[in-house]
């Protein structure tokens, strides 16, 4: 029987050799990545792409096509690898740019004979013109798909950066190369010169019209002979254990127009066709990043802000925020896993001592015992000094970065904040908060999500989780209304003026000293809305624009807008929910919660678990479509590496600081202007 798959889900594998049929409607390019246990790919030779269709174990399509059938098989795949990423990208300079504009694809495993072991239909995609579709992956032994669906609006150079490829640009574009060589030589020859009387006649006559698809080939899809064998922020949504979203950047740029046709070449040209790539950059690539200077022999490298890969700084401290996060992850598991080996080691040991009963009494029994606890004693010892190695190293690093990150990922006492001027562009990410792990709590790494917000957020005002905080409910309200207002206003400053706007729902007018800042400021839409009137307009008013941009953009209209539509990207904070919503508004909030972000609409409820919890299982789809944060520090995240649990702190104002004020006042100058 198929499994249908939803994104994140898993399913075994039976066989070992198989095809990934890919069925997109349009044409799109199919590739493959091979990966280590660490996620990352060794070199361009670990990736299957159109110029280099073929890697042991493995075959993809030779050319971008609507329907692929990709070859696999997985005993024949080296040792090293332990997963495969199937990747699906639009083909530059020729139909849509994005797949928001196009059937969602369905990719499908099956065996050798036809017979489907799974399927997953990818939705939700929008401006990301490259996607990782599925991933075989072995877990003790055996191999398991999942259903992906990750996207990258950067297209397949941002996707294989991700991936860890350092030549992911060059590749990419020898991909897209590969790609056009092969659509311009399944270009059709231009028709016979004619005289010169019907040369302009037989020009108009074969153009295609606007109403006429492009009817260009499509690829071969054939079916793919057997291979012969030759020689891995918050996927968890709402509750405990929720995972930090590996980066995968969303985009957040106004959608083009998607080309309806592709003119032919016709006899009224006046020299040959050109096939060059009309959609590859030749501009020169970034200036490297900085390095350090040499380090002493023996001592470890100083660290240096911005040392990792992108084509911005901005990026490049992404990355490298983002490197120290798996770092701090991966060498506290190796600790763990050294100290769990150390009990575990001393264990059987004074097992097989005293396994004797002669043994245990005397000085014979006290001695094993201290030899073991001395073994024991010296492995933790040698994990503890990797890990304040690995510590030191990370600490250094944060030193030099944390002082040269932008606003929009910085602490609210960085300086930078007092040389803050409203942006021009939306940054690539945004700064919730901090993490740490209980092995280094000196050392926090910034949690950064990326821009536009995928999920909206559920700020937990309850103290179901919070027992060791000893504020009492009112106050674990006004601290989570807190935490509400300073994401709300980082948002708002680091978007460009007019495009980020703010309702605000307080029903019974309890949050009016924490919503002051944004009050007095001007920067919001309106007052906030208090009463059932004021909860059903604000909502009313939002459902609508979502329903509105929703049919704009299927129907391929965007133009067709109402006027006075905002067209900026929408935040809509909700204090204490749910109290004053009943279940037209509750339901409502879902809809905007599941259809908003896609939209730009998105939500942020600052609410106690166990009060919704009285509206039984109406609120649980609600729950688990937000990420929780907390007002106080509390350990509900998990990394997608090994899952530890991360103790995140909110970003709050320092106590006493006017630097929120100064930030809103030149947000609200700026706005001025777009609101006239």
């Amino acid at each position: 029987m198929t499994a249908e798959l939803v994104r994140g889900q898993n399913h075994p594998l039976s066989q070992v050799r198989l095809e990934v049929r890919v069925s997109a409607g349009r044409p799109v390019v199919a590739g493959a990545t091979l990966s280590d246990e660490q996620g990352r790919i060794r070199g361009v030779e670990w990736v299957a792409h159109p110029g280099a269709p073929t890697l042991p174990g493995l075959e993809v399509s030779k050319q971008a096509a609507a329907d692929h059938r990709l070859a696999f098989d997985l005993d024949a795949l080296p040792g090293t690898v332990h997963r495969v990423s199937v990747l699906l990208a639009l083909p530059t300079g020729v139909g849509p740019v994005r797949f928001g504009a196009v059937a969602a694809p369905l990719v499908a495993v099956t065996g050798l004979d036809g017979s489907e072991v799974a399927s997953y239909t990818i939705t939700g995609l929008d401006t990301e013109s490259a996607v990782v579709a599925l991933e075989l992956y072995r877990r003790q032994g055996a191999w398991k798909v999942r259903a992906v669906g990750q996207g990258y609006a950067g297209g397949l150079a941002e996707l294989l950066t991700d991936q860890g490829l350092p030549e992911a640009r060059r590749l990419a574009d020898s991909i897209n190369e590969a790609v056009a060589q092969g659509l311009a030589r399944s270009v059709s020859a231009p028709p016979p010169r004619t005289p010169d009387a019907d040369r302009s006649r037989q020009a108009a006559a074969s153009a295609p019209g606007p109403d006429q698809p492009y009817a260009g080939p499509q690829g071969a899809s054939g079916t793919v002979p057997p291979l012969q064998p030759p020689s891995s922020p918050y996927d968890t949504p709402g509750g405990q254990g929720a995972t930090v979203p590996q980066p995968g950047y969303q985009g957040g740029g106004t959608a083009q127009t998607d080309p309806s046709a592709v003119p032919q070449p016709s006899a009224a040209a006046t020299g040959p066709v050109d096939y060059s790539h009309p959609g590859r950059q030749t501009s020169a690539p970034p200036p490297p990043p900085p390095t350090a200077p040499p380090a002493p022999p023996g001592q470890p490298a100083r660290p240096v802000a911005g040392d990792a890969t992108g084509w911005s700084m901005e990026e490049r401290l992404y990355n490298q925020v983002w490197g120290m996060f798996e770092d701090l992850a991966r060498t506290t598991a190796a600790y763990r896993s050294a100290v769990d080996f150390a009990d575990s080691r001393m264990e059987q040991e004074l097992d097989k001592a005293l396994s004797d009963p002669r043994s245990r009494i005397g000085g014979q029994g006290d001695a094993a015992r201290e030899a073991a606890q001395a073994k024991h004693a010296d492995l933790v010892d040698q994990a503890r000094a990797a890990l304040d190695r690995d510590l030191a190293q990370l600490t250094a690093e944060a030193d030099v970065v944390e002082p040269a990150l932008p606003a929009a990922y910085a602490r609210w006492d960085n300086p930078v904040w007092h040389g803050y001027r409203v942006p021009m562009e939306i940054p690539m990410a945004v700064r919730l908060g901090d993490l740490h792990l209980p092995e280094s709590e000196e050392l926090s790494i910034p949690m950064l999500v990326r821009l536009p917000l995928e999920r909206g957020l559920w700020i937990d005002s309850g103290r179901a989780t919070l027992e060791d905080s000893l504020a009492d409910s009112d106050e674990l309200l006004r601290l989570a209304m807190d935490t509400a207002v300073a994401n709300a206003a980082r948002l708002l400053a680091v978007y460009p003026a007019g495009e980020f706007t703010v309702h605000v729902i307080d029903p019974a007018g309890s949050a009016a000293s924490s919503l002051a800042p944004l009050v007095r400021s001007g920067v919001l839409d309106g007052p906030p809305a208090a009463g059932a009137t004021g909860v059903a307009d604000v909502l009313a008013r939002l459902t609508r624009r979502v329903d509105l941009v929703q049919m704009a953009v299927r129907g391929g209209a965007a133009d067709s807008l109402p006027p006075g539509l905002d067209t900026a990207e929408q935040l809509l904070i909700v204090n204490d929910f749910p109290h004053g919503f009943d279940d037209r508004a509750v339901t409502q909030l879902r809809y905007l919660a599941d259809e908003g972000p896609a939209v730009g609409v998105h939500l942020m409820l600052v609410a106690d678990r166990e009060d919704a919890a009285g509206y039984g299982p109406l609120l649980d789809p609600l729950w688990r479509a937000l990420l929780r944060l907390t007002p106080v520090p509390d350990d509900h995240l998990a990394d997608p590496w090994v899952g530890h649990a991360w103790t995140y702190e909110p970003a709050l104002v320092p106590s006493g600081s006017q630097v929120l004020q100064q930030v809103l006042s030149q947000v609200a100058a700026a706005r001025r202007p777009w609101n006239r």
